[in-house]
């Protein structure tokens, strides 16, 4: 399943539903916002909007979303451990609880009015009846509500994407003009609608025109309204009674943690260890967020590791990694139902310049390793500074081609360096990796024409390209930590650039790669290589020249 549909069924529902309300919120915004260019455009616009949203199905689907959205809501209030939760989400949360106490009444004076009583409910009859009061202001309020509830939350959903990511700038941008351009349209609109509404000939024909409701009607939507806001408060009453009575029934059955060097605390059963730091406030060291994924957030259980649950094959995995030692335990995986003492064997140091850069995160992305042959032989006997020279020359002729196709060079190693193509996706990536393959080729070629024009004799290098999982973070001490890339692909891809040496080839390509650039990798001469160090056998193209690599791909397929 992608990425952006994992989670049970609750969170794929919320989803679900919160798409269908972002879309209809942006639709509706749009209509209002045309009343800054045409009435007759905002209602040729809102009639063509209620073919879909006021048919049966559409009403079903809408309706139901809506409903669906703000029940979920409610539940999630009432099921939580903690109110514990980062700014971001407490907005989203507070605002999304908000939009029903606001959203009742204009439902109630719009739909409800126009299936109760026949009343024609277009954008200039609900401009009309709020322009100039409270209710004006109230519902400019609900607009700029409902919209950035909804943008933090499609923003949390699609941030997982490296494309999204990367064009958040633009679309912060977009997402200001939405409520903007509403705002001037019920801004001139409402400005005209009520001036002509002054107007006694006009004033009788939109009276007939939107069957304007009489004093009575009014008063009957009024109390309408005014039941849907209190069935919401008291719904949300219920929410977070059941919350405080889930903390205070968690309280009684709280369970007693004590940290060595630490505090001792009372948590609620039921939360990992690592919960239970975070929302008693003790520092606890987790780089990849609780997912298992590292052992930083390590713990020694000193007392009650018999009453803990046996590890997970996910937790023995990690653990036996490191080389844990007995009682080692992670503080993401296990849940204490009883007393213990713990030992936290990572302590964050306290120092907020390392809280989100030296924490790492993880990429899949095409590295490169370049070196030097016979560097040693070649600069024995030679001054250091002629031998700075030569490397320097050697730099500055094969790094622009790993710029020109979208790499860094994330370090230099002597006489090499590794080269990493960080692009919004591994596609990109791969091909990033080829073309600066092919570039250093072609670099090299007319860097030794200029050598032996010089009398020198030609430097040969090896290449190795490869695609996998990284991790890329601040490694070192805090202030003095450069950005740098690990993981077992980066072993990988400096085992194949030795490997080119004994296969006398320049470059050696994983299948990993051609595959992530859209390459049918059966139409290629492929060997298998058993690299010391690597697992498993790695399956590569070997080029004698890396400038011929770019004639080797030209005009094959793309993978189906």
């Amino acid at each position: 399943m992608h990425i952006l549909w994992r989670g049970n069924w609750v969170t794929r529902l919320r989803i679900v539903s919160g798409l269908i309300l972002f879309l209809y919120a942006l639709f509706h915004f749009l209509n209002i916002g045309l009343g800054l260019i045409s009435p007759d455009l905002m209602d040729r616009f809102q009639t063509a909007r209620q073919i879909i949203t006021r048919s049966s199905v559409g009403t079903a689907v809408l309706y139901g979303a809506f409903l669906t959205h703000a029940g979920l809501a409610l539940w999630s209030l009432a099921m939580r451990r903690t109110l514990r939760m980062p700014l971001p989400e407490a907005v989203q949360m507070v605002l999304g609880l908000a939009i029903p106490l606001l959203l009742i009444e204009h439902m109630t004076h719009t739909r409800g009015a126009y299936e109760v009583f026949e009343v024609n409910d277009r954008m200039s009859y609900i401009m009309l009846l709020i322009w100039g009061s409270l209710d004006g202001w109230w519902q400019s309020l609900l607009l700029l509500i409902v919209w950035i509830h909804g943008c933090i939350g499609l923003h949390k959903w699609l941030s997982v994407l490296p494309k999204w990511q990367a064009a958040t700038h633009w679309l912060a941008g977009l997402a200001v003009l939405v409520p903007a351009f509403a705002l001037a349209g019920f801004l001139t609109e409402g400005r005209r609608i009520k001036q002509a509404f002054t107007d006694p000939d006009l004033q009788a024909a939109y009276a007939e025109y939107f069957n304007f409701p009489d004093a009575e009607t009014f008063a009957t939507l009024i109390g309408m309204a005014q039941q849907g806001f209190w069935v919401f408060v008291i719904l949300l009453a219920a929410a977070a009674l059941v919350y405080v009575g889930r903390r205070l029934l968690a309280r009684r059955k709280s369970v007693r943690i004590r940290y060595v060097d630490g505090p001792e605390v009372f948590a609620p059963r039921g939360l990992t260890l690592l919960e239970m730091s975070r929302t008693a406030g003790v520092p606890h060291t987790s780089l990849c967020g609780g997912k298992g994924r590292c052992t930083t957030c390590r713990v020694v259980i000193e007392d009650g590791e018999n009453l803990l649950q046996p590890p997970n094959e996910a937790e023995l995995r990690s653990l036996r990694a490191v080389n844990a030692s007995p009682g080692t335990r992670l503080a993401c995986q296990i849940r204490p139902t009883h007393p213990a003492t713990v030992f936290r064997v990572f302590l964050p140091d306290g120092k907020r310049g390392r809280a989100h850069a030296s924490q790492g995160r993880e990429r899949r992305l095409a590295i490169l390793f370049v070196d030097m042959r016979g560097f040693t032989a070649r600069t024995t006997g030679q001054l250091p500074y002629d031998v700075v020279f030569l490397l320097n020359r050697f730099f500055d002729a094969i790094v622009p081609p790993i710029v020109g196709a979208g790499g860094d060079v994330d370090k230099y190693l002597g006489d090499g360096l590794l080269a990493v193509f960080e692009t919004s996706d591994e596609h990109s990536s791969a091909q990033a990796g080829l073309h600066a393959a092919v570039g250093i080729g072609q670099a090299l070629a007319a860097f030794n024409d200029q050598m032996a024009d010089e009398g020198i004799d030609p430097i040969r290098i090896g290449l190795g390209l490869h695609m996998g999982e990284l991790v890329l973070g601040e490694i070192g001490a805090a202030g003095r930590a450069p950005r740098t890339i690990i993981g077992e692909a980066v072993n990988a891809a400096s085992r194949l650039e030795g490997k080119t040496k004994d296969l006398g080839v320049e470059l050696l390509v994983s299948q990993e790669v051609l595959t992530c650039a859209g390459y049918d990798t059966q139409m290629f001469d492929l060997m298998t290589l058993d690299l010391r160090g690597v697992p498993d056998p790695i399956t590569a193209l070997a080029m004698t020249k890396a400038a011929d690599l770019e004639q080797a791909l030209d005009g094959l397929p793309a993978a189906s």
